[in-house]
């Protein structure tokens, strides 16, 4: 089946990203998750908080292109200290990323509307999908918003 990426598929996927509680969503264009190669939009909305992790064990690449917005990309090393900052944005020429395997990673929204094509190695088994970093919080702890007010504030002091 012919799959398009519209500007009406954005403006949709993006309005349910802002109602929903994680301020993210993703849209699947794999017809099942043992798909060898899992191909999504995800929208994503400033304020989201993406665990940091990793894909090892088993060996995952992913990739995130820009399709709309601006994010960023944070790479940490094994002690959780931020080593790199990628800005995804059409406008200023950072089209996209390839993560390698084992390299710990998280992403947050710099405006609203934010969308990136992002295609992994699957199959996704959420058991073991990510390997989550234990020197974060998790998703929905309260330290969440002050962990990505501090990476944000790192992006813009660096």
């Amino acid at each position: 089946m012919l799959k398009i990426v519209s500007p009406q598929l954005l403006n949709e996927l993006s309005q349910k990203a802002v109602n929903s509680m994680r301020k993210r969503l993703n849209h699947n264009f794999h017809d099942d998750l043992a798909d060898p190669i899992n191909r999504m939009l995800n929208a994503f909305e400033p304020g989201t908080y993406i665990q940091p992790h990793k894909h090892e064990n088993p060996d995952k690449r992913e990739v995130f292109i820009v399709l709309r917005g601006s994010l960023v990309v944070v790479f940490f090393d094994n002690s959780g200290t931020p080593t790199d900052f990628v800005l995804l944005d059409r406008d200023k020429g950072n089209y996209a990323v390839e993560i390698p395997v084992g390299a710990w990673h998280s992403l947050f929204a710099l405006e609203s509307g934010s969308v990136v094509y992002e295609v992994k190695d699957g199959p996704y088994l959420p058991m073991n999908d990510k390997n989550f970093a234990s020197w974060a919080p998790k998703e929905g702890d309260s330290g969440c918003e002050e962990y990505l007010k501090n990476l944000t504030n790192q992006y813009y002091n660096r």
